[in-house]
């Protein structure tokens, strides 16, 4: 007795099998990462930053870096104030435009 093999349903993938077939030099790197990344939108990052270079890993790691520190600043700015040690100054270039939902006392 046939089940229901054929469905026009895409198989689901795990989470866990798009980390195993991240790059090896990537996969090490959200080993340590700060934030919780995705697999899809670290490996985009990551072949961008390859793209840019002509396949330098090192640079694609740096690449992967600056743009975890800047979602921390501007995160850590917003949950925790402008004093957290970890928030983008006031005249920092890397300072993300306010928020058009924000709320301000």
């Amino acid at each position: 007795m046939a089940r229901n093999i054929n469905t026009g349903l895409g198989r689901r993938h795990s989470p866990m099998a798009q980390f195993d077939r991240l790059p090896r030099e990537l996969r090490q790197w959200l080993a340590t990462a700060a934030l919780p990344w995705s697999a899809t939108s670290a490996l985009r990052h990551w072949q961008t930053a390859l793209q840019q270079t002509g396949g330098d890993t090192d640079h694609a790691r740096a690449h992967l870096s600056r743009l975890e520190a800047r979602c921390i600043a501007r995160d850590s700015a917003h949950i925790w104030g402008s004093l957290h040690p970890a928030a983008t100054p006031a005249n920092s270039p890397l300072r993300p435009a306010r928020r058009a939902t924000q709320f301000r006392p």
